[in-house]
């Protein structure tokens, strides 16, 4: 299965606000046209899970793969889960305004614009780590600096720093819960996983 290429704001309206997921604003809704059913806890696990594997782009196989790397480790699953996701290079490019989605931060970096620590990387899923210099491929800079500028102003995360003479962004330390860009019950996906 890859990734979703279908309507984003299809996704938004089904699951609600996913800010990276696309620019445009849905508009109201009828809501006496809507069905309100009572919901099971798979149905509350699974819109969880959903949120998570859209906002991010990623795949089920993917995603599972990341909760079983972030259950190895000692601390909370949840907790490890969403720093995992959010040091991938692609949010970590959105976060910091390069790129004003997170689909349009994963085309930059597949399309070799982006250099981490002087390397080339063109792969969206590089996890980040503290101390890492991100900066823009010098063949490109004058096409994306103009879109970088025309980006409306965001604030940074505690963990990130962004140079403003020269578009350069520094990961500063590994991101606290609290700055976590989505709103999520990390627990449900936790659980989604360990039933099935």
């Amino acid at each position: 299965m890859s990734r979703y290429r279908g309507p984003r704001l299809k996704i938004i309206y089904r699951l609600g606000a996913l800010p990276g997921l696309s620019r445009k604003e849905p508009g109201s809704t009828n809501d006496k046209k809507r069905i309100y059913v009572k919901k099971s806890q798979y149905y509350m696990r699974l819109i969880e899970k959903q949120k998570l594997r859209f906002y991010y782009g990623l795949t089920e196989q993917k995603l599972r793969k990341y909760v079983e790397i972030a259950g190895r480790l000692k601390s909370s699953t949840g907790i490890v889960l969403l720093q995992i996701l959010e040091m991938r290079l692609d949010n970590i490019l959105f976060r910091l305004g390069m790129a004003s989605t997170i689909p349009e931060a994963r085309q930059l970096v597949n399309h070799r614009h982006i250099l981490v620590n002087g390397c080339l990387i063109d792969i969206p899923s590089y996890i980040c780590k503290p101390r890492d210099i991100i900066t823009l491929n010098r063949k490109n800079k004058k096409s994306i600096n103009n879109s970088l500028f025309s980006l409306p102003f965001i604030s940074l995360p505690n963990h990130l720093s962004i140079d403003s003479l020269q578009p350069k962004g520094f990961v500063n330390r590994i991101i606290d819960i609290q700055d976590i860009g989505i709103k999520i019950k990390e627990l449900l996906v936790v659980e989604y996983y360990s039933n099935i």
